[in-house]
């Protein structure tokens, strides 16, 4: 077989046709390298020779109808769209610390107990580490195989030769190749890596997950390079400060892209929260203003969750916006649309706009509520109790149709909320042994005189 001599930078992968003391891709100096690649039959260049098989019609093939494999943690298994789909590879990112291997080890744990093998490979730990998490997670089933290695080479043979169901690489900034002249964990190394491990596990039987840490930027070395590669993109997010996690796909091609699971952390590992609304509004205060509950649909799921604004001021010149688990490009929409519509001065305050619990209100369902927290904080008045609010607004301030309004008013009923501002259009009969009041709005003017137990239509006009 003929081969070609390009050099590549060891750092961003970057192909060149000469050598060159710094790469144009990624600017360092020195990382340059002469490699051999195979010239494929086609003529063109590539490192891995293109597969070719026969054209088969679309209606003559036959669907696989092996069941999903479950991981016996329902949390994971809805994010995963029901399981885990046989010879898939499922990327599980986050930052260092946040709970990924506990995760990972607690679901090979519960499948490993029915009776199949799973192996989990890490790169970064030793037995001994490895041996005391699991005593603190109560895995000690004998189908739990454990392999410490950093080598590629020797995880490939392994995972032929066991023929588990499920296989875990923790991480893959921690293997390299012994055909790669780079670094453990540069971009060239995690490339070759999962497309290694892609390779194996597509002509398996077994899923595979494949752990990568998040770093500063989550581009370089991170799992932002491999998710055009892998079949599902699962993200762990949360504080350490705070015990709770969320587990947030957003990529998968055998299910929704969209669901989330909620986790808390505790010293026995994580614990599914199968009840996340009520987690989210546990602490919420009541009878003071700038609070305002609303609706989230994350997947399949609704999600009630609390809003809170700080609006203080005025200040001289501009004021201050944060945002915290919002958007802030729908904030800064929200502030004109008040503006210019209701006539409140906003320019020159300071507001802070917080989604309570590490939940994430960035869909457009969640305009009205921020309009309502940012009344109710403006205006120093409480809105009253029981109430929960959802809709987009537009910038004419026309309040817009959501989908799935009737998952997320069967959620407010079952938490206890009695009276529902939601768009005009999404208004349809709730039955009279709902308890639950659903009142219509079709414009933003009208949200003020709605929220507060007097209308404060009239002391907005106080305002002005």
């Amino acid at each position: 077989m003929k081969t070609d001599i390009v050099f590549v930078c060891t750092e961003c992968g970057k192909q060149m046709l000469k050598w060159m003391g710094r790469c144009p891709g990624c600017g360092e100096w020195h990382t340059v390298v002469e490699r051999e690649i195979a010239r494929s039959k086609g003529g063109g260049v590539g490192s891995l020779e293109k597969r070719t098989g026969n054209v088969v019609p679309l209606t003559e093939i036959q669907g696989d109808t092996v069941p999903r494999m479950k991981t016996g943690i329902q949390e994971l298994d809805r994010v995963l769209g029901g399981g885990m789909v046989r010879r898939s590879v499922i990327l599980l990112g986050g930052d260092p610390g946040i709970g990924k291997s506990t995760l990972l080890m607690q679901a090979l744990g519960v499948m490993a107990a029915r009776g199949e093998t799973v192996l989990y490979v890490s790169g970064e730990e030793s037995l001994e580490q490895l041996k005391l998490r699991a005593e603190r997670l109560d895995v000690k089933s004998p189908e739990f195989l454990i392999l410490v290695e950093n080598e590629l080479e020797p995880i490939m043979e392994k995972m032929g030769d066991v023929q588990a169901s499920v296989v875990v690489i923790d991480s893959v900034q921690s293997i390299c190749s012994r055909s790669s002249d780079s670094l453990p964990g540069s971009v060239t190394q995690v490339r070759h890596v999962a497309g290694t491990v892609l390779d194996r596990v597509k002509r398996g039987s077994a899923a595979c997950f494949i752990v990568g840490h998040v770093t500063k930027d989550g581009v370089l070395a991170g799992p932002k390079v491999l998710e055009h590669m892998v079949d599902t993109v699962l993200y762990f997010e949360g504080e350490r400060g705070h015990a709770y996690r969320i587990l947030r796909g957003v990529k998968n091609r055998f299910g929704s892209a969209t669901e989330i699971g909620v986790f808390e952390m505790g010293d026995r590992g994580l614990a599914e929260v199968s009840n996340p609304s009520e987690l989210f509004l546990s602490e919420r205060p009541q009878g003071v203003s700038g609070s305002a509950v609303t609706a989230l649909v994350e997947g399949t799921r609704p999600i009630l969750a609390e809003i809170q604004a700080l609006v203080t001021g005025p200040i001289p010149g501009q004021g201050r916006r944060t945002c915290l688990g919002t958007d802030s490009q729908r904030l800064a929409l929200m502030i004109a649309v008040i503006e210019k519509k209701l006539g409140l001065a906003l320019g020159d305050q300071d507001i802070f706009l917080n989604a309570v619990g590490g939940v994430r209100a960035v869909e457009p369902a969640s305009d009205l509520a921020v309009a309502a927290a940012l009344l109710s904080s403006f205006l120093e008045r409480s809105i009253t109790g029981g109430t929960l609010v959802f809709g987009e607004v537009g910038l004419a301030g026309e309040v817009r149709r959501v989908s799935k309004s009737e998952a997320r008013i069967n959620e407010a009923s079952r938490l206890g909320f009695n009276r529902i501002i939601a768009p005009a259009a999404n208004v349809e009969p709730v039955p009279a042994t709902s308890g639950i009041k659903v009142v219509g709005v079709s414009h933003i003017e009208e949200l003020s005189g709605l929220l507060f137990d007097s209308d404060g239509s009239a002391e907005i006009k106080t305002k002005r």
